[in-house]
């Protein structure tokens, strides 16, 4: 593990956490009493961009932590490596955390030896890290962006799932098939994808399942409804006894947000939660820490716009009485 650094950096609501690296993707979490963000780690590369991210060549993890009104943000150095991955071949994407059994958990995508991007897992003694991954990745996983959510109950769940390079339309027979290709027009758009872990949350405890986003009327969206189906980067919250999946719509660049009386769903569609920031990808968390809520998310802003050397933002996030939440506008 590198030398944690102290930024220097004051934290400010809609400035880059940190400007020293180019982070992404990030998910926030409260453990002992702060806030640690877990993002991906961009490289300060160019590579050219296309459709199945290959510009998306991250190789290690960083772990940040905070409190808010603090005036820097701690960098924990790198935690997790490439080459500390037995089965990874390459594009470590875009992580998360759990606490559970007194243990730290890290939950990554990455690209197997074959080029299939499946969801490994990493153990720590630590929130900061370092983490030990496993021999192999998580049997039955499949594609892109973990987010973990533990219930009131001690049962967890994970939700994954990214179309285009995130290779979520190769998987619709239960098989990868390469040549498949996503859902378009009025054919129904792909869910996300959930799994119960077991209680080593080292492995799921059934195989995952889709669920599905639901209109008002509970049907589901089609492909061409780009504004409310999912494309990628899940989270899961729960505020007031209700679950709130949010995710990314892609392609149209929102960060939108559905409701389900259960942690499996299927979710009904209630709005956005952010408008479209500069860079192509969104990817964000919600937090709840010492009584407020907090919106992460990232853009290009510190880059000037270039998509893969994006940057971690914050904003206060809050709610109706009706519990829908209040649209967030980036600066």
């Amino acid at each position: 593990m590198s030398e944690q650094k102290e930024t220097g950096l004051k934290i400010t609501m809609n400035k880059p956490l940190v400007e020293h690296i180019y982070t992404a993707d990030p998910s926030a979490h409260v453990f002992n009493g702060r806030i640690y963000i877990y993002p991906s780690h961009d490289q300060d590369i160019d590579f050219p961009s296309d459709d199945e991210g290959n510009q998306y060549q991250m190789k290690d993890y960083h772990v940040l932590s905070m409190g808010i009104g603090d005036t820097e943000v701690t960098d924990h150095g790198v935690v997790l490596s490439l080459e500390d991955i037995p089965w990874a071949s390459k594009q470590l994407w875009a992580p998360d955390a759990a606490f559970k059994n007194g243990k730290y958990y890290f939950y990554f995508p990455a690209r197997d030896k074959e080029g299939i991007f499946r969801i490994g897992v990493a153990v720590g003694d630590r929130p900061e890290g370092p983490f030990i991954p496993q021999e192999s990745f998580i049997p039955g996983s499949y594609s892109i962006d973990p987010a973990v959510f533990v219930d009131d109950d001690g049962r967890a769940y994970m939700y994954f799932g990214g179309l285009w390079g995130g290779q979520l339309q190769n998987w619709q027979t239960g098989t990868f098939d390469k040549t498949a290709q996503p859902p378009a027009g009025d054919e129904l758009a792909l869910g996300v994808v959930v799994a119960e872990l077991s209680d080593d949350m080292l492995t799921f405890k059934a195989p995952a399942s889709e669920s599905k986003i639901l209109d008002d009327t509970g049907r589901a969206y089609s492909a061409k409804e780009e504004g409310q189906r999912f494309f990628e980067g899940p989270w899961m919250h729960k505020y007031n006894g209700l679950y709130y999946l949010s995710y990314s719509t892609g392609t149209t660049h929102y960060l939108v947000y559905a409701t389900s009386e259960s942690p499996m769903g299927p979710f009904t569609y209630r709005g956005r939660i952010l408008e479209p920031v500069l860079g192509w990808t969104t990817h964000h968390s919600i937090v709840e820490f010492e009584g407020k809520w907090y919106l992460f998310y990232h853009d290009a802003s510190l880059s000037g716009g270039v998509d893969c050397k994006r940057s971690v933002k914050y904003a206060e996030l809050t709610y109706a009485e009706d519990g829908s939440i209040h649209l967030v506008k980036p600066e």
